[in-house]
């Protein structure tokens, strides 16, 4: 007797339980899906991610986790407007906030080492003891002097006549110094130099990265001001946070010894630094609604 041939697989969109996470300082919420929950064949392609979009109209972020033993794995993709009916995706970026937001809406307990696929961090997420609920100190588990810290080698290069430190940690970012830029009309400026700060790294102009933000000295200590997708970040991406304290570590670069309280035009980031690792602390996420979310399936044989 032949057996019965299975079931085709389903068409269209099949629900599929997804997270909205809040983090603190960030400029907006990460939609969180995790990966087992995703149907059976399930690829994460363009076209699923603007069905996805397209039912959670003002999401920016995306993160992609699975769950084992040794902790959490995930994946980032940033969202980038690409004119009014139509979306990009960066999948070559890192977000400490919606890494942060994956170890919320998985709610495990106690630490959480969570393995940014992307960039290749290791971060361990450990709660503040005594502090208010889902609140964090984010470990990145790489000494900041460690080989690829300085991508060109370099703690200073020149770029359009300003000197600048480019430097790989969390994220590429480029730090600026601000005695070397305008008063007026600094974002246009900071967007030519990480332009040309992208060429020089190998990323197209119009990506997500490099980072980029302006550190100065300010009456209560040092200063920055970061650009993120879409105008300027509200106080400074985790990523950056951690990038910027490896910075200052290192040196000869336009960043000086960071330890402690960072100010930013939002309010003050905290971080310290290890021979061994770099901490951003102080860090809360807020679990803002479950939902489901339309996931296209494709056959892939």
């Amino acid at each position: 007797m032949r057996p019965e041939a299975p079931p085709p697989p389903p068409r269209g969109p099949l629900p599929v339980r997804a997270a909205v996470v809040r983090a603190l300082d960030a400029p907006g919420p990460t939609l969180v899906l995790r990966v087992e929950r995703l149907p059976v064949g399930a690829l994460a392609l363009r076209r699923e991610l603007v069905e996805v979009c397209r039912a959670v109209p003002g999401i920016r972020k995306i993160a992609l986790y699975g769950t084992g033993p040794a902790g959490l794995a995930y994946r980032f993709v940033q969202v980038l407007p690409a004119g009014r009916f139509d979306v990009r995706f960066d999948f070559r970026a890192g977000c400490g906030h919606s890494l942060l937001a994956c170890v919320v809406a998985d709610g495990r307990p106690g630490p959480v080492t969570v393995r940014a696929v992307t960039t290749g961090d290791t971060v361990l997420c450990a709660p503040e003891p005594g502090g208010p609920p889902d609140t964090y100190t984010l470990h990145f588990l790489r000494p900041p002097t460690a080989p690829g810290t300085l991508p060109t080698g370099r703690p200073v290069d020149v770029l359009d006549g300003v000197p600048v430190s480019l430097v790989r940690y969390g994220n590429p970012y480029v730090f600026v110094d601000a005695r070397h830029l305008p008063d007026e009309g600094l974002r246009a400026r900071l967007e030519r130099l990480r332009a040309e700060a992208a060429r020089l790294l190998g990323h197209p102009p119009h990506s997500a990265l490099p980072k980029i933000a302006v550190v100065g000295a300010g009456p209560g200590g040092l200063t920055v001001r970061a650009l993120t997708v879409g105008g300027w970040h509200p106080r400074l991406a985790l990523t950056g946070a951690a990038a910027l304290a490896a910075a200052g570590a290192l040196d000869g670069t336009v960043v000086p010894p960071v330890d402690g309280e960072v100010h930013t035009p939002g309010g003050t980031v905290t971080v310290s630094v290890a021979p061994d690792r770099v901490r951003v602390h102080h860090k809360r996420a807020e679990l803002l609604r479950r939902l489901d979310v339309p996931w296209r399936v494709h056959a892939t044989a």
